[in-house]
Protein backbone atom coordinates (compact mmCIF):
# COMPACT_ATOMS: atom_id res chain seq x y z
CA UNK A 1 0.00 0.00 0.00
CA UNK A 2 1.31 3.43 -0.97
CA UNK A 3 -0.73 6.44 0.15
CA UNK A 4 0.24 9.73 -1.48
CA UNK A 5 -0.57 13.30 -0.52
CA UNK A 6 -2.91 13.56 -3.53
CA UNK A 7 -4.92 10.67 -2.10
CA UNK A 8 -5.34 12.49 1.20
CA UNK A 9 -6.32 15.68 -0.62
CA UNK A 10 -8.89 13.71 -2.63
CA UNK A 11 -10.51 12.18 0.46
CA UNK A 12 -10.65 15.55 2.19
CA UNK A 13 -12.07 17.38 -0.83
CA UNK A 14 -14.85 14.84 -1.44
CA UNK A 15 -15.79 14.85 2.24
CA UNK A 16 -15.92 18.64 2.36
CA UNK A 17 -17.72 19.10 -0.97
CA UNK A 18 -20.14 16.17 -0.62
CA UNK A 19 -19.68 14.84 -4.16
CA UNK A 20 -17.30 14.18 -7.02
CA UNK A 21 -18.30 17.12 -9.22
CA UNK A 22 -17.67 19.87 -6.69
CA UNK A 23 -14.53 18.12 -5.36
CA UNK A 24 -13.16 17.88 -8.91
CA UNK A 25 -13.59 21.64 -9.29
CA UNK A 26 -11.73 22.28 -6.04
CA UNK A 27 -8.91 19.92 -7.04
CA UNK A 28 -8.80 21.40 -10.55
CA UNK A 29 -9.19 18.03 -12.31
CA UNK A 30 -12.03 16.48 -14.33
CA UNK A 31 -14.75 14.49 -12.59
CA UNK A 32 -13.80 11.45 -14.64
CA UNK A 33 -10.15 11.68 -13.58
CA UNK A 34 -11.22 12.05 -9.94
CA UNK A 35 -13.53 9.01 -10.20
CA UNK A 36 -10.68 6.91 -11.62
CA UNK A 37 -8.37 8.15 -8.86
CA UNK A 38 -10.86 7.14 -6.15
CA UNK A 39 -11.34 3.70 -7.74
CA UNK A 40 -7.57 3.16 -7.97
CA UNK A 41 -7.13 4.19 -4.33
CA UNK A 42 -9.88 1.83 -3.18
CA UNK A 43 -8.31 -0.99 -5.18
CA UNK A 44 -4.99 -0.26 -3.55
CA UNK A 45 -6.27 -0.21 0.03
CA UNK A 46 -8.66 -3.10 -0.61
CA UNK A 47 -11.79 -1.51 0.89
CA UNK A 48 -14.45 1.03 -0.12
CA UNK A 49 -13.81 4.52 1.14
CA UNK A 50 -17.12 6.16 0.20
CA UNK A 51 -20.80 5.29 0.43
CA UNK A 52 -21.71 6.31 -3.13
CA UNK A 53 -25.45 5.84 -2.82
CA UNK A 54 -25.61 8.46 -0.07
CA UNK A 55 -26.32 12.08 -0.96
CA UNK A 56 -24.09 13.83 -0.11
CA UNK A 57 -21.41 11.17 -0.43
CA UNK A 58 -20.30 9.85 2.95
CA UNK A 59 -17.10 8.25 4.06
CA UNK A 60 -16.98 4.67 5.22
CA UNK A 61 -15.16 3.76 8.43
CA UNK A 62 -11.99 3.20 6.39
CA UNK A 63 -12.53 6.51 4.64
CA UNK A 64 -12.90 8.29 8.00
CA UNK A 65 -9.56 6.83 9.05
CA UNK A 66 -7.93 8.35 5.97
CA UNK A 67 -9.72 11.65 6.62
CA UNK A 68 -8.26 11.80 10.13
CA UNK A 69 -4.83 11.18 8.63
CA UNK A 70 -5.45 13.92 6.05
CA UNK A 71 -6.50 16.38 8.78
CA UNK A 72 -3.26 15.65 10.65
CA UNK A 73 -0.82 15.60 7.76
CA UNK A 74 -2.09 18.11 5.19
CA UNK A 75 -2.04 21.22 7.42
CA UNK A 76 1.61 20.50 8.26
CA UNK A 77 2.48 19.99 4.59
CA UNK A 78 0.60 23.13 3.55
CA UNK A 79 2.30 25.18 6.27
CA UNK A 80 5.70 23.91 5.10
CA UNK A 81 4.84 24.70 1.48
CA UNK A 82 3.77 28.20 2.45
CA UNK A 83 6.98 28.74 4.41
CA UNK A 84 9.09 27.50 1.49
CA UNK A 85 7.25 29.85 -0.86
CA UNK A 86 7.98 32.64 1.61
CA UNK A 87 11.67 31.72 1.63
CA UNK A 88 11.73 31.73 -2.16
CA UNK A 89 10.02 35.12 -2.21
CA UNK A 90 12.38 36.51 0.42
CA UNK A 91 9.65 37.03 3.06
CA UNK A 92 10.89 34.29 5.40
CA UNK A 93 14.43 33.80 6.61
CA UNK A 94 16.90 34.29 9.41
CA UNK A 95 18.79 37.44 10.30
CA UNK A 96 21.16 36.77 13.18
CA UNK A 97 23.52 39.70 13.66
CA UNK A 98 26.91 39.91 15.34
CA UNK A 99 28.47 43.22 16.35
CA UNK A 100 32.17 44.00 16.21
CA UNK A 101 31.62 47.43 17.77
CA UNK A 102 30.63 47.69 21.40
CA UNK A 103 28.41 50.76 20.94
CA UNK A 104 26.50 49.66 17.83
CA UNK A 105 23.35 48.82 19.78
CA UNK A 106 22.56 52.55 19.78
CA UNK A 107 21.65 52.49 16.09
CA UNK A 108 21.14 48.76 15.34
CA UNK A 109 18.12 48.37 17.62
CA UNK A 110 16.11 51.18 15.93
CA UNK A 111 16.90 49.58 12.56
CA UNK A 112 15.63 46.18 13.68
CA UNK A 113 12.53 47.73 15.24
CA UNK A 114 11.61 49.18 11.83
CA UNK A 115 12.63 46.00 10.00
CA UNK A 116 10.34 43.67 11.97
CA UNK A 117 7.22 45.51 10.77
CA UNK A 118 8.09 44.88 7.11
CA UNK A 119 9.39 41.31 7.52
CA UNK A 120 7.62 39.81 10.56
CA UNK A 121 8.42 36.24 9.45
CA UNK A 122 12.21 36.76 9.51
CA UNK A 123 13.78 35.39 12.70
CA UNK A 124 15.84 38.16 14.35
CA UNK A 125 18.62 37.85 16.88
CA UNK A 126 21.75 39.71 18.00
CA UNK A 127 24.65 37.48 18.96
CA UNK A 128 26.70 39.63 21.32
CA UNK A 129 28.80 36.69 22.55
CA UNK A 130 30.32 36.40 19.05
CA UNK A 131 31.44 40.02 19.03
CA UNK A 132 35.16 39.27 18.74
CA UNK A 133 34.98 36.27 16.39
CA UNK A 134 32.13 37.52 14.25
CA UNK A 135 33.54 37.13 10.74
CA UNK A 136 34.55 33.47 11.20
CA UNK A 137 31.04 32.89 12.58
CA UNK A 138 29.63 34.48 9.41
CA UNK A 139 31.68 32.11 7.25
CA UNK A 140 30.47 29.14 9.33
CA UNK A 141 26.86 30.35 8.82
CA UNK A 142 26.36 30.79 12.56
CA UNK A 143 25.33 34.40 11.94
CA UNK A 144 23.99 36.14 8.83
CA UNK A 145 25.23 39.71 9.11
CA UNK A 146 28.18 41.28 10.91
CA UNK A 147 28.48 44.98 11.72
CA UNK A 148 32.17 45.75 11.31
CA UNK A 149 34.60 48.63 10.83
CA UNK A 150 37.37 46.46 9.42
CA UNK A 151 36.62 45.00 5.96
CA UNK A 152 38.70 42.00 4.93
CA UNK A 153 39.15 39.94 1.77
CA UNK A 154 37.24 36.76 2.63
CA UNK A 155 35.95 34.16 0.15
CA UNK A 156 32.18 34.31 -0.26
CA UNK A 157 31.84 37.40 1.95
CA UNK A 158 30.98 40.91 0.80
CA UNK A 159 31.23 44.16 2.76
CA UNK A 160 28.58 46.83 2.18
CA UNK A 161 29.37 50.37 3.36
CA UNK A 162 26.57 51.73 5.55
CA UNK A 163 27.64 55.16 6.80
CA UNK A 164 30.59 57.21 8.04
CA UNK A 165 31.09 58.38 11.59
CA UNK A 166 33.58 60.44 13.58
CA UNK A 167 35.36 58.97 16.62
CA UNK A 168 35.19 61.88 19.05
CA UNK A 169 37.04 62.69 22.25
CA UNK A 170 34.77 63.56 25.17
CA UNK A 171 36.25 65.50 28.10
CA UNK A 172 34.96 67.36 31.13
CA UNK A 173 33.63 70.83 30.30
CA UNK A 174 36.53 72.57 32.03
CA UNK A 175 39.26 70.50 30.36
CA UNK A 176 41.93 72.57 28.50
CA UNK A 177 41.25 70.68 25.26
CA UNK A 178 37.62 71.84 25.29
CA UNK A 179 38.65 75.38 24.38
CA UNK A 180 40.98 74.27 21.58
CA UNK A 181 38.36 72.01 19.97
CA UNK A 182 40.75 69.30 18.80
CA UNK A 183 43.40 67.02 20.31
CA UNK A 184 46.73 65.72 19.06
CA UNK A 185 47.90 62.23 20.08
CA UNK A 186 50.49 63.63 22.49
CA UNK A 187 47.69 65.43 24.38
CA UNK A 188 46.46 62.06 25.65
CA UNK A 189 49.84 60.91 26.95
CA UNK A 190 49.07 62.26 30.40
CA UNK A 191 45.43 61.21 30.51
CA UNK A 192 43.51 58.32 32.02
CA UNK A 193 41.76 56.90 28.94
CA UNK A 194 38.46 55.12 29.55
CA UNK A 195 37.63 52.52 26.89
CA UNK A 196 35.13 49.75 26.19
CA UNK A 197 36.34 46.21 27.08
CA UNK A 198 37.63 45.33 23.60
CA UNK A 199 40.94 44.48 21.98
CA UNK A 200 43.04 47.58 21.29
CA UNK A 201 43.09 47.00 17.54
CA UNK A 202 39.29 47.35 17.50
CA UNK A 203 39.29 50.64 19.44
CA UNK A 204 39.38 53.69 17.15
CA UNK A 205 41.37 55.77 19.62
CA UNK A 206 44.27 53.32 19.36
CA UNK A 207 44.01 52.06 15.76
CA UNK A 208 43.36 55.47 14.16
CA UNK A 209 45.02 57.93 16.54
CA UNK A 210 47.43 56.84 19.26
CA UNK A 211 49.16 53.72 17.91
CA UNK A 212 50.21 55.28 14.55
CA UNK A 213 51.75 58.16 16.53
CA UNK A 214 53.48 55.84 19.00
CA UNK A 215 51.69 57.45 21.96
CA UNK A 216 50.53 55.60 25.06
CA UNK A 217 48.08 57.15 27.58
CA UNK A 218 49.09 57.42 31.20
CA UNK A 219 46.47 54.85 32.19
CA UNK A 220 43.80 52.76 30.45
CA UNK A 221 40.63 51.84 32.29
CA UNK A 222 37.95 49.55 30.84
CA UNK A 223 34.30 50.35 31.55
CA UNK A 224 31.40 48.37 30.09
CA UNK A 225 28.62 50.96 30.12
CA UNK A 226 28.56 54.21 28.14
CA UNK A 227 26.62 56.13 30.78
CA UNK A 228 29.09 55.15 33.52
CA UNK A 229 32.00 56.25 31.32
CA UNK A 230 30.40 59.64 30.72
CA UNK A 231 29.75 60.13 34.45
CA UNK A 232 33.44 59.49 35.12
CA UNK A 233 34.44 61.90 32.34
CA UNK A 234 32.09 64.60 33.67
CA UNK A 235 33.67 64.15 37.11
CA UNK A 236 37.15 64.71 35.65
CA UNK A 237 38.16 61.08 36.27
CA UNK A 238 39.33 60.49 32.70
CA UNK A 239 38.63 61.06 29.01
CA UNK A 240 37.07 58.77 26.41
CA UNK A 241 36.70 58.38 22.66
CA UNK A 242 33.34 57.26 21.31
CA UNK A 243 31.49 57.36 17.98
CA UNK A 244 29.65 60.61 17.42
CA UNK A 245 26.32 58.75 17.18
CA UNK A 246 26.79 57.58 20.79
CA UNK A 247 27.57 61.08 22.06
CA UNK A 248 24.75 62.81 20.19
CA UNK A 249 22.12 62.10 22.84
CA UNK A 250 24.48 63.63 25.44
CA UNK A 251 25.28 66.75 23.40
CA UNK A 252 23.20 69.03 25.65
CA UNK A 253 25.01 67.94 28.82
CA UNK A 254 26.80 71.09 30.12
CA UNK A 255 29.34 68.96 32.00
CA UNK A 256 30.77 67.45 28.80
CA UNK A 257 32.71 68.83 25.84
CA UNK A 258 33.38 67.13 22.51
CA UNK A 259 36.74 67.39 20.81
CA UNK A 260 37.93 66.30 17.37
CA UNK A 261 40.77 63.79 17.04
CA UNK A 262 43.30 65.86 15.14
CA UNK A 263 42.59 69.25 13.64
CA UNK A 264 40.77 67.72 10.65
CA UNK A 265 39.06 65.01 12.69
CA UNK A 266 39.00 61.26 12.01
CA UNK A 267 36.39 59.57 9.83
CA UNK A 268 35.58 55.87 9.79
CA UNK A 269 33.04 53.73 7.97
CA UNK A 270 30.57 51.21 9.34
CA UNK A 271 30.17 48.12 7.13
CA UNK A 272 27.74 45.25 6.98
CA UNK A 273 29.44 41.95 6.16
CA UNK A 274 27.24 39.21 4.70
CA UNK A 275 27.49 36.11 2.56
CA UNK A 276 27.32 36.68 -1.19
CA UNK A 277 24.45 34.24 -1.54
CA UNK A 278 22.29 36.16 0.94
CA UNK A 279 22.81 39.58 -0.64
CA UNK A 280 19.92 39.34 -3.19
CA UNK A 281 17.36 38.37 -0.53
CA UNK A 282 14.65 41.08 -0.26
CA UNK A 283 14.84 41.11 3.54
CA UNK A 284 18.62 41.55 3.40
CA UNK A 285 18.30 44.43 0.94
CA UNK A 286 15.70 46.01 3.23
CA UNK A 287 17.80 45.85 6.38
CA UNK A 288 20.78 47.34 4.51
CA UNK A 289 18.56 50.17 3.26
CA UNK A 290 17.24 50.86 6.77
CA UNK A 291 20.77 50.80 8.21
CA UNK A 292 21.93 53.38 5.68
CA UNK A 293 18.94 55.59 6.44
CA UNK A 294 19.62 55.35 10.18
CA UNK A 295 23.27 56.12 9.41
CA UNK A 296 22.27 59.41 7.76
CA UNK A 297 20.44 60.35 10.95
CA UNK A 298 23.33 59.15 13.14
CA UNK A 299 25.85 61.09 11.05
CA UNK A 300 24.46 64.56 11.77
CA UNK A 301 27.09 66.85 13.32
CA UNK A 302 27.17 67.09 17.09
CA UNK A 303 25.56 70.22 18.44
Amino acid sequence: MHIELRHLRTVRAIHRQGGLARAADVLNITQSALSHQVKALEDQVGVELFVRRARPMRLTAAGMRLLRLADQVLPLVEAAESELRGVEAGRVGQLHIALECHACFDWVLPVLDQFRHSFPEVDLDIRQRLAFAALPALQREEVDLVVSMDPEELPGIRFEALFDYAPTLVVAAGHPLAARGFAEPQDLAGERLIVYPMERERLDVFSEFLTPAGVEPREVRQVELTDVTLMLVAAGRGVAVMPDWVLRRHSANPELSFVRLGEAGVRRTVYAALREGDYPQPYMQHVLRLARMEGVRAGRPLA
